[in-house]
């Protein structure tokens, strides 16, 4: 934060060079590839829009799962380019499953990509990424694209390893600094599809991207303060190890969620995201009741569900610069709220199994 309110430089000046290709060497190590990752001013859906035009042409057929509000957008944009979309729609909550994939591989042998969203934020539901994409690879000459935009920086990632050709973030998830960056890591079988694409392009055609990006520069003017603010965010990323913030993502959630459980309340994922945790609203409380006391009264912000679930759940993140203690002062707003509205619980019960998870690591980690 500190470091975009310095004041701003000029984004063609040798300043902002040296900046931006420490930005481009970070980002590599984030996704775990030596492949280019080029940075786009624009969200993370803007991103997904750029692999889109710039990868396929009208009339391609992509295979998009649909478990969730981001899942069902890669359905409805490839569709908006004219492309052939194969939708494989999961319940929200659940995982796509391997046979799933499979299936539409052999029915659609024409198919150009495949359409993975590594952390669903609508469900805070996960897929096993590393495990889809062999599939993929071993049954299709298909690309496998990942929206990773709640994903990278939580999850394990690692492109080349799991030869991903597509993967997308935005600046506000795991990144930690404010929304307006999309950052897309591509494999060298994605960059010779550009080649054959005919869709409408301009702005969010990487082509562009990437021969400035052999520059270190950008085609357009960049967001140069969220630029900045990112290579301080990476710094942090490689100084505490990637595999260190993998680590502690997953153990925040997995604390987080043993102190909701142990209040009672039931989660919503079957296969859980370390990114961001749904829970069900207990019976009998309203939605806006429970959202107003813990934002007002206690100084917590979360989100409410979406869709068919709108008022029904509600979503915790733990992505990003999120601590111990945090997690600590959620669960013990938490129990404050729920007493509040009449909720019966053991009081510290949250608190306790929140704080047993962090201890026992702890003392694992020593043994």
């Amino acid at each position: 934060m500190l470091k975009m309110a310095e004041p701003i430089i000029h984004h063609r000046n040798p300043e902002f060079n040296e900046v931006f290709t420490r930005v481009n060497r970070n980002l590599k190590y984030l996704f775990q590839t030596t492949q280019p990752v080029v940075t786009l001013t624009s969200s993370g859906t803007g991103g997904v829009e750029a692999t889109f035009v710039s990868l396929f042409s009208p009339g391609d057929t992509i295979i998009s799962v649909n478990g969730g509000k981001f899942g069902e957008r890669w359905v409805k944009m490839p569709r908006a380019f004219g492309m052939n979309v194969v939708e494989i729609k999961t319940a929200w909550g659940k995982a796509p499953h391997a046979d799933q994939i499979l299936d539409a591989l052999r029915k659609n042998p024409q198919a150009k990509a495949v359409y993975l969203v590594h952390s669903e934020t609508s469900t805070g539901t996960a897929t096993d990424v590393k495990t889809m994409a062999g599939l993929i690879r071993d049954n299709s000459n298909a690309l496998i694209c990942v929206d990773g935009i709640t994903a990278v920086g939580a999850h394990e990632l690692r492109f080349d390893e799991w030869n991903i050709d597509v993967c997308v973030t935005g600046s506000q998830k795991g990144l930690m600094i404010p929304p307006g960056l999309a950052f897309v890591a591509l494999s060298r079988k994605a960059i010779e599809a550009m080649e054959k694409s005919t869709a409408p392009k301009f702005y969010f055609d990487l082509r562009k991207a990437l021969k400035s990006y052999e520059a270190n520069d950008t085609p357009f003017t960049p967001a140069v303060s969220l630029i900045v603010g990112v290579d301080a965010a990476l710094e942090m990323i490689r100084n505490e190890g990637i595999e260190n913030v993998w680590a502690r993502h997953e153990l925040l959630a997995s604390a987080l969620r043993a102190g909701i459980e142990a209040l009672g309340l039931r989660l919503f994922s079957d296969s859980p995201s370390f990114a961001v945790t749904p829970v069900w609203v207990p019976d009998g409380i309203a939605w806006k009741s429970f959202n107003k006391i813990l934002k007002i009264d206690n100084g917590i912000t979360i989100a409410g569900g979406q869709d068919d679930y709108k008022d029904r759940i509600f979503r915790v993140s733990h992505l990003g610069y999120y601590d111990e203690l945090d997690m600590l002062a959620f669960v013990g707003a938490l129990e404050r709220t729920l007493a509040a509205l009449n909720y019966s619980f053991e009081a510290g019960a949250g608190l306790a199994a929140t704080q047993n998870v962090f201890l026992s690591h702890r003392a694992n980690a020593m043994a």
